[in-house]
């Protein structure tokens, strides 16, 4: 993979601590604004990025580069993602994907027509101990109830409420707790357990924004609510109830450190075999090989998950009264 990383913001830094780890991906370029490119040679001296830039259509007219990684705020995925993909270039893009599910299918679109491919990096779908719940969900008998808390203060909420609306909570920027921290929990749970019958989101709304709120999923025969806030605090920690035992994941479904199985006598079994320490290892493993091997089987059924989730964001902000973008 010949990878150009759109983007310099915190995701980025924190991504290029480890990508060096994953041999097959070669960092060709990064690309960001003209205000950044201070920030972008540091990168560019530390980590080895071949060359900095702050054009975007010279990226994607370079033929060393076959891959784009965008990590933008949110309301700019889609218009950078749809120019890579009309220039026939992968894309990897950061959660969440679109700001809603229409966007997302028109890039399906886009990149079935031009024979590339279309991934969203969303961490938890490709952890290990992720696929291990997956397994030990079967050994707790029916599943009743599932509680997903993802609560973390955030560092700007104390501006916005002074009226300094940065991104995390710029509903024209497609911010919110729901798009921002609550969208792992989606994941996590649709990912298990496929699509909902019903969706009701109850949200906590100020300057037209959630800013934290309980997404409630019914499967009928099993209840979730994920909660989300940026707002307040809480023990972040998820719950998955059996008739024979429960699943308790302590830490953010974004991460899944490890997990804990608990039977009826209160018997417990840690259960970790977390495969690297950063969290984003595992999912560009993946992308990595999707793209080598051309991979459009897995690619296609990642892309299914991912407009179910960006469908049920869709109802979740509509019964909330939220308009994003």
């Amino acid at each position: 993979m010949k990878l150009a990383i759109i983007g310099s913001g915190m995701i980025v830094n924190d991504f290029l601590t480890m990508v060096h780890a994953i041999p097959g991906i070669q960092l060709e370029a990064i690309v960001g604004t003209a205000r950044s490119v201070d920030k972008m040679e540091l990168l560019k001296k530390d980590y080895g990025i071949g060359q900095v830039s702050t054009d975007y259509e010279d990226c994607l007219n370079d033929q060393n580069i076959d891959t784009v990684y965008i990590a933008l705020p949110n309301h700019l995925h889609f218009s950078f993602a749809k120019q890579a993909l009309l220039n026939k270039k992968n894309v990897i893009c950061e959660k969440p994907f679109t700001l809603n599910v229409s966007e997302m299918k028109e890039l399906r679109e886009l990149a079935s027509a031009n024979n590339v491919m279309l991934l969203e990096a969303i961490t938890n779908q490709y952890l290990t101990n992720y696929k291990k719940i997956k397994e030990a969900v079967k050994t707790i008998g029916d599943i009743k109830l599932i509680e997903c808390n993802y609560s973390q203060y955030s560092s700007r909420y104390d501006a916005f409420k002074k009226g300094d609306i940065l991104p995390a909570f710029n509903p024209k920027m497609g911010g919110g707790a729901l798009m921002d921290i609550n969208i792992y929990n989606i994941h996590f749970v649709t990912g298990l357990f496929g699509e909902p019958q019903e969706i009701n989101y109850s949200a906590n709304v100020e300057n037209s924004i959630d800013t934290s709120g309980i997404l409630s999923l019914d499967y009928k025969d099993k209840k979730v609510v994920c909660i989300g806030a940026k707002d307040s605090t809480a023990p972040v920690r998820t719950i998955i109830q059996g008739n024979n035992g429960a699943i308790v994941i302590e830490g953010p479904t974004s991460t899944i450190d490890r997990f804990t199985v608990i039977d009826h006598q209160n018997k417990s079994q840690i259960v970790d075999f977390k495969v690297h320490t950063h969290r984003m290892y595992e999912e560009f493993v993946e992308f990595e090989r999707i793209i080598r091997e051309s991979d459009f089987e897995t690619m296609t059924k990642q892309l299914d998950h991912s407009e179910l989730v960006m469908s049920i964001v869709d109802k979740g902000l509509e019964t909330a009264g939220i308009s994003l973008g």
